[in-house]
């Protein structure tokens, strides 16, 4: 009788539960249930593994790393709500847990090249 084969490897079940987690993570910042981001270290406690074995597995199945991951999403999502929704600059900011508006705007210039409200503008010029 032949062996079975393993579904998934380690570093496939590493990279699995870190998506979950960041998933849900993403979610209960967006409902406010959470204030503080996670950070590689707080993902690899939860998965009870060191942050750097978290960030060199997500880098080997997916080329990118946990802080990629999460800033990425937060550019998403901050696009999403300045584009569907009134709320200020630093009420997104706050939504992903920047405690000085500032902060989340210089973040938003770094990843997208103009700021929060350049990109507003710039949709409503566009519709």
């Amino acid at each position: 009788m032949p062996i079975p084969q393993k579904l998934l490897t380690r570093k496939d079940e590493i990279t699995r539960d870190f998506l979950r987690l960041y998933e849900d993570h993403i979610n209960k910042l967006m409902s406010g249930e959470h204030n503080k981001r996670y950070s590689a270290k707080t993902f690899a406690n939860l998965l009870f593994i060191d942050s750097r074995h978290l960030t060199n597995t997500l880098k080997l199945t997916t080329g990118r790393s946990p802080c990629d991951f999460m800033e990425e999403r937060i550019i998403d999502e901050a696009k999403k709500l300045l584009a569907q929704t009134n709320l200020s600059v630093a009420q997104i900011g706050y939504k992903f847990a920047y405690e000085d508006p500032t902060n989340f705007t210089k973040f938003f210039k770094i990843m997208t090249g103009i700021t929060p409200l350049q990109y507003r503008k710039k949709l409503q010029t566009a519709a």
